[in-house]
């Protein structure tokens, strides 16, 4: 299936007509929705995870959950994606190694729950939490790189602009240039298509740093450093296992970054 065949899938949006009410005044116009429909992962026939998405960039959500979930170590050992929708929503077929879905079966965590959820399925308290991957250190982005990436995040955020109901995640150069922006209705997925984005064009994780448009929970961590990305910065809060979660994989965790302002949780240099 092409982009272009994905994009008839169904749209990341639709259009409503709302009451709207200001000021001791209503009226009826027309407001952008942004869409969530299940998206069903399954990996060489079997069913492994359910999340509510938005229905766009699925190749690239599919290759992103792969890599940051740790299912597959490197693009390459995915062989195969295949979007099939239905009135239900949306199956990924993946194709992947049989020494990658061995590993899988091992540690088979079932993920169906709400949008983005990162814990939610955990089959039990071991598995919530996976071991940490220390990252290559990398130089910490100069404040005035990090703000410049700030300065262009809502003119790349095009269907939050849209519905605001959607989640960003911004690759960006090492001066602070926005190069790939990804969009869902869970932080988490947007942070997996952003993650797939840079493997398919076989983008240097070495050389930038993320940008998110929520909070820095402990899943967002994980999944970064899976990828050997050494810099998060998130415009809200980051929770104190992220914090954590950081220090011990020398992750620079960067909270609060708003215009004119943010906090680094964790400074590691190169």
């Amino acid at each position: 299936m092409t982009l272009e065949d994905e994009a008839k899938l169904q749209p990341s949006h639709l259009t409503l007509p709302v009451h709207y009410w200001q000021q001791g005044s209503e009226q009826e116009k027309l407001d952008c929705i942004a869409e969530e429909v299940p998206i069903a992962m399954v990996y060489n026939g079997i069913s492994h995870a359910v999340m509510m998405a938005s229905p766009a960039n699925l190749h690239e959500f599919s290759l992103g959950f792969s890599l940051s979930e740790g299912i597959i170590d490197h693009a390459a050992e995915m062989y195969d994606i295949e979007l099939v929708a239905s009135e239900k929503g949306i199956e990924v077929r993946l194709e992947i190694s049989s020494e990658r879905m061995m590993s899988l079966k091992s540690h088979r965590r079932n993920l169906t729950g709400r949008t983005g959820c990162g814990l939610c399925g955990s089959e039990s308290l071991e598995t919530a939490i996976r071991p940490i991957k220390s990252v290559t250190p990398q130089a910490l982005p100069a404040s005035p790189v990090i703000q410049h990436a700030l300065s262009q995040l809502s003119e790349h955020q095009k269907l939050q602009a849209l519905t605001g109901a959607v989640h960003g995640a911004a690759w960006c150069d090492d001066t602070g240039k926005i190069i790939l922006l990804c969009e869902d209705v869970g932080r988490h997925n947007a942070l997996d298509k952003l993650i797939g984005s840079l493997a398919l064009r076989k983008i240097n994780t070495q050389s930038g740093f993320v940008v998110i448009s929520s909070r820095a929970s402990y899943e967002m961590v994980q999944k970064v450093t899976s990828v050997n990305i050494a810099t998060l910065v998130a415009v809200s809060a980051p929770t104190g296992l992220a914090i954590s979660l950081a220090n011990q994989a020398k992750l620079n965790l960067i909270g609060f970054a708003r215009p004119g302002r943010h906090t680094f949780y964790t400074k590691f240099d190169k």
